[in-house]
């Protein structure tokens, strides 16, 4: 991008800031912060991330959550299993074995599983998941899915656990407020800048046991399990595309008027 701006000096550019942007890089790369300098307009993907963001900069970001079509929920509570779906790429910053560790230590007789989709980024997830496998019944790794079957999964599940140890604003959580499916999330502002910082369905990051304690009162409790999908269904106007079409045409226009 500072190649770019060399060779364009008049050219106006908005630069997109995600999760390792905002909350590792700009702390460690000289380049990460001259390239938000350089740039007209800053877009976050929820609206806490900007406080991250040197002062001097704060004045040109803005912040346009991710939008996702609206999609018929379709659980299988009606089976007697509480399914919980994982959907991410394996890499330490998303935590991807919390969902798993949590269920190990429920009640045998709860009748939970941990359905986990993503491709593996970093080497040891592939024996970590495969151990995981052996050990816990309750947990099942299908790889990398095509988006429409990772959609699928998310409409047919319970509940979504986004369990990032650092998060730009997670697509999966707008996709899943978008078809009605439930989350539980750990306490980051990449998740509580989506979901509010009261949202009923949030735990310390890389707490396993307060993960374990969230998954058991929502297999057993129906009223916290309609809390949830209440709370859910009221950020849905934040995920609809036209908001976000809006958001980004109203960018455009100050940024090239």
């Amino acid at each position: 991008m500072l190649a770019y701006r060399a060779a364009y000096p008049q050219r106006r550019i908005i630069l997109v800031l995600t999760g390792t942007d905002v909350y590792r890089d700009i702390r460690r790369s000289r380049a990460a912060v001259r390239a938000m300098e350089a740039a007209d307009v800053l877009v976050t993907l929820q609206p806490e991330a900007i406080r991250e963001l040197p002062p001097r900069l704060r004045r040109k970001a803005r912040a346009i959550v991710q939008s996702s079509p609206s999609r018929p929920h379709a659980p299988r509570r009606r089976a007697g299993t509480l399914r919980i779906c994982v959907l991410g790429h394996l890499r330490p910053e998303k935590d991807p074995m919390r969902a798993a560790l949590a269920v190990r230590s429920l009640d045998p007789d709860l009748r939970v599983e941990v359905v986990h989709a993503g491709g593996i980024l970093a080497a040891p997830y592939e024996r970590a998941t495969e151990r995981e496998m052996r050990r816990n019944a309750r947990y099942q790794y299908v790889g990398e899915l095509s988006r429409a079957r990772a959609l699928a999964l998310l409409r047919k599940s319970d509940l979504l656990v986004q369990s990032s140890r650092m998060e730009g604003g997670a697509n999966t959580v707008c996709e899943a407020i978008a078809c009605g499916t439930p989350v539980l999330a750990s306490r980051i502002p990449g998740n509580t800048g989506l979901l509010g910082r009261n949202y009923p369905g949030l735990y310390e990051a890389g707490n396993t046991q307060a993960l374990a304690r969230l998954i058991e009162r929502t297999a057993t409790s129906p009223a916290f399990y309609e809390r949830l999908r209440d709370a859910c269904d009221m950020l849905r106007p934040m995920v609809e595309p036209q908001r976000e079409l809006a958001a980004w045409k109203a960018v455009m226009k100050r940024t090239y008027r």
